[in-house]
């Protein structure tokens, strides 16, 4: 990561633009057909949504962090910066009002297949005037994280608001056309396997290697492909070929918030000035160490229980 030099120290190793919902869960025998009404389980409320994942993550792990988001001035936004505060996550950044906070409607079978319907509700008002108003906080860090359940015009006015020597860091999920502008300044660019494929469309290949060398072509800096239980693949635009990152093998709880735990953990050591490559080692043992617990925040792990694992 280029630093400035002679600048003052900045005061957020981390800062995550991005959704904040409230997840609200209901078990059921069977998931109801059409006209159908079925009985579940009591409702249960997570706070969730990928921005709001990644900055408790990485605050979990030790990053200086804030949040920029919009939650609705209700129960649900209560929970929501509650959480972020219970995590040491800079709240500054959230701004409340404009509709109800966004939250998804999940229904889980016993089998664990899930439908969930997401009401976007305040993520859908966050906007690039927000965006620009935020200048203070986009000066302040040395990494912006950034995801798509957040407008899109957002997302791009997110990355024309860098300061000088700050990296961006997008997760495109759900995956969405992206302007060139934004893969321009994508260092790294972070896809799964089906985000990948969604961007290269027809003739993406069969292998991450293949995937890599097509999503770089198209003007990230670099590229980081999550490979799930067999970890990530780097490529840099700045030389050399991709590089497997592997994964300590673990007995996987849950898979739930997993991405969202690697690509903090990835954001936060590359602020610290971490080559990509390395980075990325840490953030596969955080992922891992994530499917260990169930649920998405509650099982984001400390610095500790990473080096313990």
């Amino acid at each position: 990561m280029q630093k400035n030099e002679g600048s003052a120290p900045s005061r957020h190793d981390l800062l995550v633009v991005g959704s904040a919902n409230a997840d609200l869960v209901v078990g059921v025998d069977r998931r109801p057909g059409p006209g159908e009404t079925v009985l579940g389980s009591d409702l249960v409320v997570h706070p969730g949504g990928k921005g709001a994942n990644q900055a408790v993550a990485a605050a979990r792990l030790g990053a200086r962090t804030a949040l920029l988001a919009r939650v609705g001035d209700d129960a649900h936004g209560r929970l929501l910066r509650a959480s972020q505060q219970d995590a040491g996550v800079d709240t500054d950044g959230v701004l409340v009002g404009g509709a109800p906070t966004g939250v998804a409607l999940i229904t889980v079978d016993p089998s664990g297949d899930n439908s969930i319907v997401v009401s976007p509700g305040a993520n859908a008002r966050l906007t690039p005037e927000d965006i620009r108003a935020a200048g203070p906080l986009f000066a302040s860090a040395r990494v912006v994280s950034v995801q798509l359940e957040i407008p899109l015009d957002t997302v791009t006015e997110t990355a024309r608001s860098l300061a000088p020597g700050t990296r961006l860091v997008l997760n495109p999920s759900p995956p969405a056309p992206l302007p060139d502008e934004v893969l321009a300044a994508c260092d790294p660019l972070v896809v799964n396997e089906h985000e990948a494929r969604f961007i290269l469309g027809e003739g993406a290949g069969s292998t991450p290697e293949s995937w890599a060398r097509g999503l770089t072509a198209l003007g990230p800096r670099s590229v980081v492909i999550t490979l799930g239980a067999d970890g990530a693949l780097v490529s840099d635009t700045r030389g050399g070929e991709p590089v497997r990152v592997p994964s300590p093998r673990v007995d996987a709880v849950d898979t739930t918030g997993a991405g969202d735990a690697f690509t903090a953990a990835l954001a936060w050591r590359l602020g610290l000035g971490e080559e990509l490559t390395e980075a990325a080692r840490f953030a596969v043992r955080v992922g891992a160490a994530a499917v260990t617990k169930e649920g998405a925040q509650a099982s984001f792990p400390t610095a500790e229980e990473v080096s313990a694992l």
